[in-house]
């Protein structure tokens, strides 16, 4: 059963309860608590299609989203964070507690599921071609992301690329896509159809506000992908689009980089990773407008050969 089949008042009900909201995100199991309205309103929104679990499944993280007590709690609001009763984090504005949660599952998994090589890049899959992008802050990264799975690509992360150390494939886990800026407007305006959150401003990564997962991505959530390319997009204001194929080598120092367990892993990691970036072609592409980079992937999905 998904979250779609609860209404809005049942889904605060068991947030607010000792049972939490015991919900599915990828290969993830998740207890969530909170009796914070923007929690609700906005998880509501952005997870319609993730299932719901029994209550004796397993529970991967515990996690919930609360005002802390202390006195600046009535005289300046805030939340805080909890994963397995702590807080990582330190409280921020009462504003920006849907941010905070999605922020923590990504703390979550990044720090604890070690059963994949965890790569800080969005991935998305077409035609059975899965694309690894990584890329840091401003880079235009989560803007294509956006736009590629408003445009037929399936989602399999916005944020964490988990490689199975079993498979060596990609295992989805398609949750929302958060947008900074002058991106939100764009997809926004670009693609009017699709649902966001609630526009949360002066966090310390700016303007933010998360767009919901295409349908289609949650009902293919079990169908792993093989990466078939690598590609380290850039967003150029008013330049040509440039594209430069890179070596292999280069390729995975840079994957290496983004890991946040490629050294913890040891030679396991490194072999994933040889494996991974074998089965690539990596690509450095700089990009000024959304339709001209989507037709370079579309491209390589529609040939889904070396070249």
């Amino acid at each position: 059963m998904t979250l779609s089949k609860l209404t809005v008042d049942q889904t605060r009900c068991l947030l607010a309860s000792k049972q939490g909201l015991q919900i599915r995100t990828g290969p993830f199991s998740i207890k969530i608590q909170s009796n914070i309205s923007l929690v609700t309103e906005n998880l509501y929104a952005m997870y319609q299609d993730s299932c719901l679990i029994e209550d004796n499944e397993f529970i991967d993280f515990h996690v919930s989203v609360k005002k802390p007590k202390n006195i600046r709690s009535i005289l300046k609001p805030q939340v805080q964070f909890y994963f397995d009763g702590n807080p990582p984090f330190k409280p921020l504005p009462f504003q920006q507690a849907f941010p905070m949660l999605e922020w923590g599952l990504n703390l979550c998994v990044s720090s604890t599921a070690n059963q994949f090589l965890i790569i800080h890049a969005a991935v998305v899959e077409k035609n059975g071609a899965a694309i690894i992008l990584p890329g840091p802050s401003g880079s235009g990264k989560s803007t294509l992301c956006a736009a590629l799975i408003n445009s037929g690509w399936r989602l399999l992360s916005d944020e964490l690329t988990l490689i199975s150390r079993e498979t060596g494939l990609i295992q989805p886990l398609a949750r929302p896509v958060s947008l900074k800026n002058q991106s939100i407007e764009i997809i926004k305006n670009r693609y009017p159809d699709s649902i966001f959150t609630n526009i949360t401003k002066d966090t310390a990564k700016g303007t933010v506000a998360h767009m919901r997962a295409p349908s289609i991505s949650l009902e293919k959530i079990d169908i792993p992908a093989r990466a078939r390319f690598v590609i380290f997009p850039k967003y150029a204001p008013n330049k040509a689009l440039s594209r430069t194929n890179i070596s292999r080598g280069q390729g995975f120092i840079s994957l290496i980089d983004n890991s946040f367990n490629y050294s913890l892993l040891g030679e396991q990691g490194f072999r994933l990773m040889s494996d991974t970036i074998h089965h690539c072609n990596c690509i450095e592409l700089k990009y000024s407008k959304l339709d001209d980079a989507i037709e370079v992937f579309d491209h390589l999905a529609s040939k889904h050969s070396y070249e």
